[in-house]
């Protein structure tokens, strides 16, 4: 049956109205258990999410693996790394492929969805223990590398090829990177020295125009991943808090993540406006409801 016109336009401002008024009531930026608490080591990290909404957090049951989550928090083991080695951050890039961080075979891994297969995506001796991962909108990897020991890092580049270019050194302990919503703006935090720098990316993608974006007095750092206004998202070790902080350094709020010691985020849910925490005191992952959607969220809707 085909309704008339001016009821078809009540109905549709009827559902508008629900739509405003559910949005209005939900509840943001507070946190929830996702999973049991210990069905990880203390050594999660990552996340990523796919583009199916699934969660992906290394050293899921015990060390070298990769866990997937599904949004109601059921969790398998959906991959064994290698030999030695061990992850740390995930991205998955504009093809779906998942790339994790292997700090302990200094290299970049390339995960095969569909197959699952494990290959070496980039190498380089010279590197510490690559930590974190972020992607460029033109398929560009950036890479943290904290040298833990000596409180120092360097900051590495990986083209699509896998081709490996250092662009910074001597830095601080280097570990949660972000790049910019217009793919012009890295960002990376330090844990120990407590600093969130912000560089320039050239034209020929090297970098140029160090700046401190915002310095914490107390806690540390690790994982930090934006929104698709370019608020930076940055879990606060130690002291149990994702904090947000504006592209001009500005801190906007900080959200309570039940655990003292977040090593890492990222967004997902169908909307992207979902964020899962690596937790590590309970070994868990927790999730929370932000304003806005998260930037790699938006790169998979394109």
């Amino acid at each position: 049956m085909k309704l008339p016109p001016a009821i078809v336009r009540l109905l549709a401002a009827a559902f508008l109205a629900v739509g405003s008024f559910s949005h209005a009531e939900e509840k943001l930026f507070v946190a929830t258990p996702l999973t049991e608490s210990k069905q990880f080591t203390p050594g999660i990290e990552g996340p990523a999410c796919d583009r199916a909404g699934n969660i992906y957090a290394v050293n899921f049951a015990k060390q070298q693996t990769v866990g997937r989550t599904a949004p109601d928090g059921k969790s398998e083991i959906f991959v064994t790394l290698p030999g030695k080695s061990t992850g740390n951050g995930i991205v998955f890039d504009r093809d779906g492929v998942m790339l994790i961080a292997d700090y302990v075979g200094h290299n970049v891994l390339r995960v095969d969805m569909a197959t699952r297969d494990i290959t070496v995506f980039a190498h380089n001796p010279a590197m510490n223990q690559p930590n974190d991962l972020a992607l460029g909108p033109d398929g560009t990897l950036y890479a943290s590398d904290p040298d833990w020991k000596n409180e120092t890092g360097q900051l590495w580049r990986i083209d699509r090829d896998g081709k490996t270019t250092r662009l910074a050194e001597k830095m601080g302990t280097t570990n949660g990177i972000e790049v910019s919503p217009d793919g012009k703006t890295l960002y990376v935090n330090e844990s120990v020295q407590r600093n969130v720098w912000a560089f320039d990316i050239a034209a020929d993608r090297t970098l140029k125009n160090k700046r401190l974006l915002r310095k914490f007095e107390d806690h540390g750092f690790d994982g930090m991943r934006a929104d698709v206004d370019g608020n930076l998202y940055i879990t606060r070790y130690g002291k149990g808090v994702v904090a947000v902080v504006s592209p001009k350094g500005e801190l906007l709020r900080e959200i309570n993540v039940l655990g003292k010691q977040p090593s890492n985020l990222c967004f997902g849910g169908p909307d992207g406006r979902t964020v899962y925490v690596t937790e590590v005191e309970h070994a868990r992952l927790v999730q929370f409801r932000a304003d806005k959607p998260g930037l790699a969220w938006r790169r998979w809707q394109r």
